[in-house]
């Protein structure tokens, strides 16, 4: 398996050969043979299943880690996702915020954010007592906090929760150590390309 790393910036995601494989223009897309996917969600779940990981468990708790991926897509991502547009990709373009949707996102961060750590209030993970694809599908937003400044840290077994994932899933905090360093090249680049215009 390898990677390839598409820039937004750049416009890689415009190409007739990337939208062939995903009409939205969005990241990531996956190839395995004939089978082609977006959405990281589906993504992880393909992979976890042609694995036979522990994170894609069996009966119940398949069902319980499904409810809480798509809790995640339809609920606690959207208002993290609106601040990366806002006060991340803006920034990029030299754009300033939008109070109104930041607001917006914030109310909806908060009303989330309240919900899931009430739920990991007695429970090391999501889905219990084992790490699952949940885990992960709803600690994505915790790795943009520094440029989203979501306020997750209002809320104490969130917080917990998500040092949990950075202490004992190594392969999530190298995750983590990763897209810090790309998002460094990012901003030099584009703190490049404004000095040269």
């Amino acid at each position: 398996m390898y990677f390839n790393f598409v820039n937004l910036f750049a416009g890689e995601n415009r190409t007739p050969t990337y939208l062939a494989l995903n009409p939205n223009g969005t990241i990531p897309t996956f190839v395995d043979g004939g089978v082609v996917l977006y959405e990281a969600s589906a993504i992880m779940i393909y992979l976890a299943e042609k694995a036979g990981s522990t994170l894609w468990p069996d009966g119940a708790a398949r069902l319980e880690t499904l409810k809480w991926m798509f809790w995640a897509a339809e609920h606690f991502r959207r208002g993290p996702s609106v601040l990366i547009e806002e006060r991340f990709i803006k920034q990029l373009q030299g754009h300033k915020e939008d109070a109104a949707l930041v607001g917006d996102a914030l109310k909806s961060i908060h009303r989330y954010a309240a919900v899931l750590d009430a739920h990991l209030r007695d429970r090391p993970f999501v889905v219990g007592h084992a790490l699952t694809l949940a885990d992960i599908d709803l600690a994505a937003p915790f790795s943009h906090v520094p440029r989203t400044r979501a306020p997750f840290d209002a809320y104490p077994h969130l917080m917990a929760w998500h040092q949990r994932l950075i202490d004992d899933v190594d392969a999530w905090r190298a995750t983590g150590e990763d897209l810090e360093r790309r998002i460094a090249e990012i901003q030099s680049a584009a703190g490049a390309r404004s000095r040269a215009a």
